[in-house]
């Protein structure tokens, strides 16, 4: 059997296990190797990847309580990280030690090389400090251990890990993933934290309650569908977007800092969106109208929904009480209702969403409440579908037969 070197060992795997009975270190080994035999396949066979000194000798520590045994298992291996959580993973299908149930539980898989670089830099920075003044040769190198520095900056956030800067002021900047705040760190930038994809993460939405946040996204598509995900599920102030075709992480410092500087309000963003419609955006528009309504009626059904609003009674004073109250419960959410003549509620949809609701939505639109400022774009759907009022905070300065009500 091949023994594994500890230089090569590069993650440790530390489960625990409880079992009804009691049992002995062999009874466990015999477990981990029996029980998993066949399972992966040949190439993450236990007994042959031990012998091949990709696993290392598995650890048992046992205790007795009562008439049950309760212990730890420490695997170390020198696979890779993906092939080490398979490992684990089967290690917990176990469910027998010896002649006794059992159930193991991964409790952590852990990269021992971290330790050695946590050393590094702690190091790094204190060879700077002794080499103050560099001669010109070093320099490159002097630069490399500054950029090093700003690196370990980055720490996680939250349960979900979160790669982060420093979170303690009142601005934040949302970017997609790791390589992204790294750029940032680079240059500078430090109040960041990225997303680690395209989903939105619960801590990015709990921090845009609490900060003023700043989306800034690839100059593609992707940021693009981004945005959209972000500005409905989140309270975002400003968009900054990376010049056509670029990810951000592939940003110069000086690109980095312009496109921040050039950054707008969601607002302002929604608005250039709905005055310059893509040619997809058209046609989608155009199908779905089709699909709702069919070609040959589109025409009647948009003529018959502007009559109805031209017989539309007013608001009284209580109809705003309750369109008030129905306002404060989507304050904050960028998003809006559609209500009937009863004023009730009958569809919600978020802010950049309400035209395709509006298409889609087979009953009568009487009124809609939305959270934020009404562009053009908005009022013109509305038209078309006939509603009678719109309640808002916000709009924008259009010639309209909807009665706009600002709250």
């Amino acid at each position: 059997m091949a023994k594994i070197s500890p230089v090569s060992i590069k993650y440790t795997v530390y489960a625990s296990f409880v079992a009804e009975g009691r049992l002995e270190k062999p009874d466990v080994i015999g477990a981990i190797f029996g029980q998993t035999e066949g399972l992966l396949g040949s190439e993450l066979e236990m007994r042959e990847l031990q012998k091949e000194g990709k696993i290392g000798r598995i650890d048992v520590e046992l205790k007795y309580e009562d008439s049950k045994t309760m212990g730890k298992i420490i695997i170390p291996s020198a696979l890779d990280k993906a092939e080490t959580t398979i490992i684990g993973a089967a290690i917990e299908t176990i469910e027998r030690i010896g002649p006794s149930d059992s159930k193991i539980q991964i409790e952590k898989i852990e990269d021992v090389r971290g330790g050695k670089r946590e050393y590094i830099l702690e190091r790094a920075k204190k060879l700077l400090e002794q080499f103050q003044g560099s001669v010109p040769e070093s320099r490159d190198m002097s630069d490399s251990i500054k950029e090093s520095v700003k690196i370990a900056k980055l720490q996680e956030y939250g349960d979900e890990k979160l790669p982060a800067g420093d979170l303690s002021g009142n601005e934040l900047i949302v970017v997609e993933g790791r390589a992204d705040v790294i750029a940032l760190l680079k240059n500078n930038v430090t109040n960041v934290i990225g997303m680690n994809g395209t989903k939105l993460p619960e801590g990015v939405k709990q921090l845009s309650r609490e900060k003023e946040v700043t989306l800034f996204v690839d100059g593609d598509r992707g940021g693009q569908l981004i945005i959209k995900n972000v500005v409905d599920n989140a309270n975002v102030k400003y968009i900054a977007v990376a010049p056509d075709g670029k990810e951000v992480e592939e940003l110069t410092g000086k690109e980095i800092l312009y496109a921040l500087r050039k950054k707008i309000s969601v607002d302002e963003y929604i608005s250039s969106m709905n005055r310059r419609p893509s040619r997809t955006s058209r046609e989608r528009f155009s199908r779905e109208r089709t699909e709702n309504f069919g070609s040959e009626d589109a025409s009647k059904e948009r003529a018959r929904r502007a009559e109805k609003r031209t017989e539309s009674r007013e608001l009284t004073p209580s109809d705003m009480k309750k369109i008030e109250s129905l306002a404060k419960e989507i304050e904050g959410e960028r998003s809006a209702y559609f209500l009937n003549e009863k004023l009730e509620v009958i569809g919600k949809a978020p802010s950049l969403g309400i035209s395709g609701k509006l298409i889609r939505t087979r009953e009568q639109v009487y009124a809609i409440i939305i959270d934020g400022s009404v562009n053009p774009g908005i009022i013109y759907s509305a038209e078309r579908a006939g509603v009678s009022h719109i309640i808002a905070k916000n709009f924008a300065p259009v010639d309209t037969s909807i009665n706009l009500v600002s709250v």
